[in-house]
């Protein structure tokens, strides 16, 4: 393992082994040897990079650079060995059967975006063998929840107006998450996709996916999962899941920005049009029309983001190499500190379940009487690096009463320190405008 502690893999990671890990990742290994640092709790916006994905990244474009499936030199052949072998390793890694259901895409965003546009494309006219399985009609219906992160509302909100198919939700309930009880009502036989987090930007809340997918092929539903909140933090393995589409993006899981992933089940993929296109992703072009190649090349035209490829593989393998059980384990103890730091402060408003068994990786507060915005002022000024805003959730901020929140996400180099620094910095914030409330 290159740059990489030799951790046990069955073994717990320990405070040293946290510090050795912090101290492969640049940004750490720098902030803190300062008199004052930062403590980074920000990363289920952006994650932080240990060297070994950056030096991927690097060490492609100053030595193997060149224009993927594109010629026949043996420079553009070792290009696309590195571009394909990453998709088979991300492939492994969510349990996707085969390389083939993995597309490239900008981001996470965009590959939802690609799935929506695709199935209106299939709508529009403009299918390939089997897009029939898209058809959307009036009364049909497509249904999210309320605590979506706007990337997976608006793309269905823009194809249910196209269409004349109906948007429903599942409401949130008072602390903002939502059950399998609750979908099991909302899912009808008109259903005909269903989109939903895996897990929340906001409350943190994991759904049960595997249930859920069940429940709406019941209905007969087309099932897409936003997994930007679990792909990072926790084992996730699509195939079993059962899920028909999937995205997630490399920025949030150690990797380089500009790089998302859109899983496919082999059928779904083979059946949806592309939405984008150009050179490439073609076998014959007229000048009255285009045949496509199969997915996931069908997904993928014009220049690809290949060394962002690369350094999301080498983000991928140091996941690995950690074990994501341990990820997850770790992060777990984080989770419960947080909640628990939350939960004995007056004053406080935790956002989702105080069950930390149905949590992962981050926690949102509200702070009585002070807006969001100051109170993110205030922890900046005491050096804690946290979101505050909406998340791109605004429905659901909506649903709970306020206009934002302040939110603190962890990843496996998180420490204990960092956390108790945000409690101290929340309760700081309490006293400076005059919020603290006694016990």
């Amino acid at each position: 393992m290159e740059n990489m502690p030799a951790l046990a893999q069955t073994a717990a990671l320990t405070g040293a082994d946290i510090a050795e890990l912090r101290a492969g990742f640049p940004y750490f290994a720098a902030n803190d040897q300062r008199d004052e640092p930062a403590a980074y709790l920000d990363s289920a916006a952006t994650s932080q990079r240990p060297a070994r994905v950056l030096d991927a990244e690097r060490r492609f474009l100053e030595t193997a650079n060149a224009a993927v499936h594109r010629g026949t030199s043996g420079a553009v052949g070792e290009a696309t060995a590195a571009f394909e072998g990453a998709r088979a390793a991300v492939a492994r890694f969510v349990g996707a059967a085969t390389p083939e259901q993995i597309v490239w895409a900008e981001n996470a965003t965009d590959a939802l975006n690609l799935v929506a546009l695709g199935i209106g494309e299939a709508n529009a006219g403009l299918g390939v063998a089997g897009s029939e399985r898209y058809r959307l009609e009036p009364g049909d219906e497509i249904l999210v929840t309320e605590a979506e992160h706007h990337a997976n509302l608006i793309p269905w909100q823009r194809l249910a107006a196209k269409t004349g198919a109906a948007l429903k939700y599942i409401p949130a309930r008072e602390d903002g998450t939502w059950t399998l009880d609750d979908a099991r009502e909302a899912l009808t036989d008109r259903t005909r996709i269903f989109a939903f987090g895996h897990v929340s930007n906001v409350t943190g809340l994991v759904a049960p996916v595997a249930e859920l997918v069940e429940l709406a092929r019941a209905a007969g539903a087309i099932t897409v999962l936003d997994a930007c909140q679990s792909v990072p933090h926790i084992p996730v393995d699509f195939g079993a899941l059962g899920v028909d589409f999937a995205a997630f993006s490399g920025h949030k899981m150690l990797g380089p920005n500009g790089i998302g992933v859109l899983y496919g089940r082999a059928e779904m993929l083979d059946a949806l049009p592309p939405s984008r296109t150009g050179g490439s992703a073609i076998t014959k072009v007229t000048m009255e029309s285009a045949l496509f190649m199969p997915a996931p090349q069908r997904f993928e035209p014009g220049t690809q983001p290949v060394s962002q490829v690369v350094g999301l593989c080498a983000a991928v393998a140091y996941l690995e190499d950690i074990g994501m059980e341990r990820v997850a384990a770790r992060e777990h103890e984080l989770v419960e500190r947080l909640v628990a730091g939350i939960a004995e402060t007056p004053g406080l408003r935790l956002l989702g379940p105080a069950d930390t068994t149905q949590r992962v990786a981050l926690a949102a507060v509200s702070v009585d009487g002070v807006h969001a915005h100051d109170v993110g002022q205030y922890l900046d000024d005491q050096g804690v690096l946290v979101r505050v805003g909406h998340h791109c959730a605004q429905p659901l901020h909506r649903a709970l009463g306020i206009t934002s929140s302040t939110r603190a996400s962890v990843h496996v180099t998180t420490t204990e320190d960092e956390v108790d620094r945000f409690l101290d910095a929340l309760r700081g914030a309490q006293r400076y405008f005059g919020a603290e409330v006694s016990a």
